[in-house]
């Protein structure tokens, strides 16, 4: 029997399969929460399941010698959690962390590599999504090593206001310096730089983005550049 999923899918990633496929893998695809700091896979551990956010923010994490983490990336409507299982292995390099709670759509991940085995147009639709993904975390890399802390910080809150669906973010400035890999008290003066710039408001814990194109002209270009890139992949 096939579950109860709503006509209109929310992640895109599955909204664009051939039409066969998603319905082969439909009545495999369990609706989820995700919970806001919690871990759906761990560094070093076997992928068993595969995440399809339809809302909310995850991001991938990637654990430190010295014990402190570092986002190398994020994955929201228009992916999957879980891209070793894509690419023939089993294991995740790093933690995938819920940032912004939402839903999802979970499936065991041997039920997608064994369709992934029958329908090269399946393949074909997940490696778009990968190469989108590719070009993420490389424009990061590239991004952190070149860029100033405003203008990252900015990057990260409009990639974030865009998975929040343009709601509030309820994040910490230790969270915040923890992602861009950044002491707290340089988060800090870059948040009150966009602040009295008046392009965001926030608190401890909430930030609300005020003036939604003034913080895109704060960003660097690395948030239009991968932004456009998943628009090209149809994502």
């Amino acid at each position: 029997m096939l579950l109860d999923l709503p006509v209109r899918i929310g992640n895109r990633l599955l909204a664009a399969m051939p039409r066969a496929d998603f319905e082969a893998l439909r009545p495999h695809l369990e609706p989820v929460s995700l919970v806001s700091k919690e871990v759906l896979l761990r560094a070093r551990a076997t992928v068993t399941d595969v995440y399809f956010p339809e809302q909310g923010m995850v991001s991938m994490v990637q654990p430190l010698g010295d014990g402190v983490p570092i986002e190398v990336g994020v994955i929201g409507a228009e992916g999957v959690v879980g891209v070793s299982a894509l690419l023939g292995g089993d294991r995740m390099c790093g933690d995938a962390v819920v940032r912004i709670p939402g839903r999802a759509l979970r499936l065991r991940a041997h039920v997608l590599q064994e369709r992934m085995r029958r329908s090269a147009e399946l393949r074909q639709s997940l490696h778009r999504f990968l190469q989108g993904y590719l070009v993420q975390i490389s424009q990061s890399a590239a991004c952190n090593g070149r860029h100033s802390l405003q203008e990252r910080l900015a990057r990260w809150l409009l990639v974030a206001h865009d998975h929040a669906e343009g709601g509030d973010l309820t994040i910490s400035h230790e969270v915040l310096a923890t992602m861009l890999g950044m002491r707290r008290a340089g988060v800090t003066v870059a948040m009150g730089a966009l602040r009295n710039a008046g392009l965001v408001s926030n608190g401890h814990t909430r930030i609300i983005v005020t003036d939604r194109p003034g913080l895109e002209a704060a960003a660097c270009e690395c948030y239009g550049i991968v932004a456009a890139e998943y628009r090209r992949l149809g994502l």
